[in-house]
């Protein structure tokens, strides 16, 4: 079959490779029909290259057609339509019992210290091969799926995969009181589709923030106020929007690799050129995020208020303000998507009215062949990209 796989730092190709076949009594066989790249794609693209391996088959957001079921899987059989959740998750431990997918105790990664396996996402995360390709194999497939209408075109379900749930856990987190203001950090997949979901809402103030003509301009419609951080100062912005207090609730929904942290950023691309052993020790003992994104989250929200982190961080040694952060009594709450806890409150969503506009939601659509040039440019932020939804 045809794959993207990663291939070094900002290199990645679309090669042969072996299917998938069943190794596991609970796996499942899919044909995919439409994959996207993730902005988290990017990380592994530039700064957690250490933890890849030349030849991993990239992608988390996939969805397609049944093929072939282990025999202990139930209620999924050949031919049926699913979206592949991007944590791989049992459904039946005490952390998925408790709405943590994400925390799967059955598939953690007790090696690495991390939560539940990700698909096509490095050693850090199971090292599974990802959904940027012709088939994919689903472990734990008895819960890791998401059965969807033989009707409507993906781009109404495939979301579901990622950008749907973790925009949508980042609303909840951020526990924005009715008739408050929200501010979002960060106007590409997540964040813009968080301020669809809140706007959808229509309990709170939204006021989103970037630097990119394009993120800006699609946000337009869901925001009551847009920051473009080129020209505007976003403290002062808000706070006249809020009685000088600051935001109630604040989403970051940038991460790791935000602009306006140069030291930072030239750590993250010194490490980027170690040896993967030595890089990778580096990274989990001595890694920096550029926290510019986290640090005006913390200068944005009022006191007493709510961050929600959304955005990706992966640093060990990060000089978090914690002297602010106790002073303004701030409530933080972060972590990966538990995506099938927040299935059910999303699916009514999901109809021929299409509220949140998702069938318009991507900006390019690619045959599989395009990725490595669409990875050039999404990390670029060229040609008014911001989703992409690859076609096999």
């Amino acid at each position: 079959m045809r794959a993207v796989t990663w291939q070094g730092r900002r290199k990645v190709s679309v090669d042969n490779v072996p299917d998938p076949a069943i190794k596991e009594p609970t796996d499942a066989i899919i044909r995919v029909t439409s994959t996207n790249i993730c902005g988290s794609d990017l990380h592994l693209y530039e700064v957690l290259g250490a933890f890849m391996t030349p030849g991993d088959i990239l992608g988390h957001e996939a969805m397609g057609i049944v093929e072939e079921v282990g025999r202990e899987v139930d209620g999924l059989q050949p031919g049926d339509r699913v979206v592949i959740p991007f944590n791989i998750s049992c459904g039946h431990c005490f952390m998925c019992d408790h709405g943590l997918q994400s925390q799967c105790e059955t598939t953690q990664n007790r090696d690495q210290g991390t939560g539940a396996a990700l698909f096509g996402y490095s050693k850090l995360y199971g090292e599974v091969a990802g959904g940027q390709a012709e088939y994919l194999r689903v472990p734990q497939a008895q819960y890791t799926h998401i059965k969807v209408p033989e009707d409507g075109p993906d781009d109404r379900y495939v979301y579901l995969s990622d950008v749907l749930p973790t925009a949508w856990q980042a609303v909840e987190y951020a526990a924005v009181p009715d008739g408050g203001t929200l501010v979002v950090l960060g106007l590409g997949p997540i964040g813009s589709m968080a301020c669809r979901i809140a706007a959808h809402r229509k309990g709170c103030k939204v006021i989103g923030v970037d630097l990119v003509d394009e993120r800006i301009s699609r946000a337009r419609a869901y925001c009551d106020e847009l920051i473009d951080l080129r020209t505007d100062n976003a403290d002062e912005v808000v706070k006249s929007q809020t009685d000088g207090r600051g935001a109630d609730s604040v989403i970051d929904a940038v991460g790791m690799e935000a602009h306006g942290s140069p030291v930072a950023e030239t750590m993250q691309t010194a490490s980027g050129f170690l040896p993967s052993p030595i890089g990778r020790v580096v990274m989990k003992n001595a890694g920096v995020d550029r926290l510019a994104a986290l640090n005006s989250a913390i200068s944005l929200v009022r006191r007493g208020g709510t961050i929600s982190l959304s955005g990706v961080y992966g640093g060990a040694a990060d000089p978090i303000n914690m002297m602010t952060l106790f002073d303004k009594q701030i409530q933080l709450r972060m972590g990966q998507a538990n995506v099938k806890k927040w299935v059910p409150d999303i699916m009514p969503l999901l109809t021929a009215e299409d509220p949140l506009r998702l069938e318009q939601f991507a900006t390019h659509r690619l045959p599989l062949d395009a990725a490595p040039e669409a990875y050039e440019t999404f990390q670029k932020k060229e040609d008014g990209m911001v989703k992409v939804v690859l076609k096999p």
